[in-house]
């Protein structure tokens, strides 16, 4: 099992043909629960961590797709494999390979980046963690063809606005954990889940976009609230006993967004997949093929997606003294058995508060409570070398604030523009 993509510059178009046609929803079905978990003992990390790029001296400015390519073919091999990939808007993301233990993936990864800021540094640009593009207005640079039909099919279903932001102006530190032995699927995936609020609230860091404060400690999570439930949201509810079973309920019953014909087209109704396997939409000329429900499943972005293992989509892009903390924290949460008890007992009550924790983060008393707790499991295990980190991620949480308000207090009083070529000249 991977957890990254191949080596490129960019997230290509994939080619998808639909292959062998599939009988019907049924076997989509079988094909989707069959190979969306991988029975494995858990213990491997991988992560994707992406960063807004700026330029220091005219933030205002969106660096252009030739600009940050220029930066990448010149870049030096990376210490920690890292893949090199840019987001529609410009973001550039690292993903790392799948390593043994939260510590090791993040000391790999925190060298990559060292390696990326200095690169881009050299340009004259900045990296900015921040889970929203605080500054400038939505706009695509990356001349991909999927992104271009993406944005038909967003505006197609009413949801443009949400959809441009998403793909280019949002951010994120992503977590990827071996799914575990099968008979523990059930209490891992919902586990997975009812962190999400929690967390959410813990980790915002996106009270900006396109210059405004949006009044929402996290911006990206409302972004992504506002795109159709039916891709983006949860999979699970409290009670899920079968997530293989329920990933491709959710599967089947999500509009289809593009059909490769070879070239990717937008499709501008409300088709179900489920639909166009059993034969009762053609799309493209034809019946859903194998490859065209891989690609489908490409275009779901739920906050927790099986690939095998478990893809953690919820956590705002943090500054690097803070995302080793966070990452550390919610992988002993999900990988250390004892740790997980004392977290589902801690987060149950606030399970599926997901808009509150964007809006309002910790100030909400439920969930500090519930992220005091949390943070009280793991903070004492930390390694000496995430001891800074975890202790200002514990002083946070003990005073109810999250990353946001430090954006907030800073972008108030100097300005969004300042806070923005201050961080982009940082190299942490």
């Amino acid at each position: 099992m991977g957890f990254a993509a191949a080596a490129q510059l960019s997230r290509g178009d994939e080619s998808c043909l639909g292959g062998p046609e599939l009988s019907g929803a049924a076997q989509a079905a079988d094909y989707i629960a069959q190979s969306c978990l991988t029975d494995a003992p858990h213990g491997r990390v991988g992560l994707e961590i992406e960063a807004h790029c700026f330029d220091p001296a005219d933030p205002h400015r969106r660096p252009g797709w030739a600009e940050i390519g220029d930066v990448l073919r010149a870049l030096p091999a990376l210490p920690g494999r890292s893949v090199v990939t840019v987001e529609p808007g410009g973001a550039v993301e690292l993903s790392g390979p799948p390593l043994s233990g939260a510590l090791a993936a993040i000391e790999a990864m925190a060298a990559d980046q060292a390696v990326l800021r200095a690169a881009f540094a050299a340009a004259g640009l900045g990296l900015v963690q921040l889970g929203a593009d605080p500054l400038r207005p939505t706009q695509r640079i990356n001349p991909g063809e999927r992104y271009a039909a993406m944005e038909q099919f967003f505006a197609a279903s009413h949801t443009g606005s949400a959809g441009a932001a998403m793909m280019t102006a949002t951010a994120s530190v992503q977590l990827n954990l071996d799914a575990g032995v099968q008979q523990g699927w059930a209490d891992r995936v919902r586990l997975a889940h009812a962190l999400g609020p929690t967390m959410v609230a813990i980790a915002a860091n996106s009270p900006l976009l396109s210059g405004d404060f949006s009044g929402w400690r996290s911006t990206r999570q409302r972004v992504w609230s506002r795109l159709d439930s039916a891709r983006c949201g949860p999979v699970l509810g409290l009670d899920g006993t079968d997530p293989a079973t329920d990933w491709a309920r959710y599967a089947l019953k999500a509009p289809v967004m593009l059909v490769h014909t070879p070239e990717a087209i937008p499709v501008s109704r409300y088709v179900p997949f489920a639909d166009w396997a059993d034969g009762r939409v053609r799309l493209g000329g034809r019946r859903a093929g194998i490859a065209d429900l891989d690609y489908h499943l490409t275009t779901l972005f739920p906050p927790v997606r099986p690939r095998g293992w478990l893809e953690i989509r919820y956590l705002d892009s943090v500054d690097g003294t803070l995302w080793p903390a966070l990452v550390f924290l919610l992988a002993t949460l999900l990988d250390d058995p004892a740790a997980a008890d004392g977290a589902a007992e801690a987060v149950a009550p606030v399970a599926t508060a997901w808009d509150v924790a964007a809006r309002v983060g910790l100030a909400e008393p439920r969930l500090h409570a519930a992220a005091m707790h949390c943070v009280q499991l793991v903070a004492d295990r930390a390694p000496a070398s995430l001891r800074d980190g975890m202790d200002r991620l514990v002083g946070l949480v003990e005073r109810g604030r999250c990353p946001a308000d430090d954006v907030t207090d800073e972008a108030t009083r100097t300005g969004t523009a300042a806070t923005v070529s201050r961080l982009a000249r940082s190299q942490s």
